[in-house]
């Protein structure tokens, strides 16, 4: 199998789409954060210093997903239609799951930006509580679906 972001030559290159039709296209992304007790109680609490945790999370996820082709080279910039996230209250962790659900109409996938928000969500946690545990480990961040597009759907098993 060939790798698409590569040439004839093996350098690199952004692939072009401008021959794919464009369908509906739809990635689901998740990912955990686990932390201390203390720190999972003041996050659920609204007791952080930094202020709301978790819709903090929620807005940096939006905005990772939207700013993937500036942060990931062959990446296409995307028309997003929509990004949605939800976040669970895991407290046997203790910690948290985020999932973000990417959405366009358009000739690429949106695995990446889908991926991206749950990254930068999760990192938005960590920078808002690192003061009190700076133990805390992001894990577990993996694609959970996909749908459209020529490669056609996609469902972790």
């Amino acid at each position: 199998m060939k790798l698409t972001h590569l040439d004839e030559n093996d350098r690199p290159k952004m692939v072009d789409v401008s021959d794919k039709s464009d369908t509906t296209r739809i990635a689901v992304a998740s990912g955990e954060i686990k932390m201390s007790q203390e720190a999972y109680e003041l996050v659920v609490s609204n007791q952080t210093k930094k202020g709301p945790v978790l819709q903090t999370a929620i807005i940096a996820a939006i905005q990772g997903a939207k700013e993937t082709s500036r942060l990931i080279p062959m990446c296409h910039p995307l028309m997003l239609t929509s990004v949605k996230c939800d976040v669970e209250q895991l407290p046997d962790l203790p910690g948290f799951r985020l999932e973000v659900r990417a959405k366009l109409t358009g000739k690429t996938g949106v695995e990446m930006e889908a991926l991206t928000g749950v990254s930068v969500g999760l990192l938005t946690i960590y920078d808002m509580v690192k003061a009190v545990d700076k133990s805390m480990e992001i894990s577990e961040i993996k694609l959970l679906s996909k749908s459209g597009g020529k490669s056609g759907d996609y469902v972790r098993g």
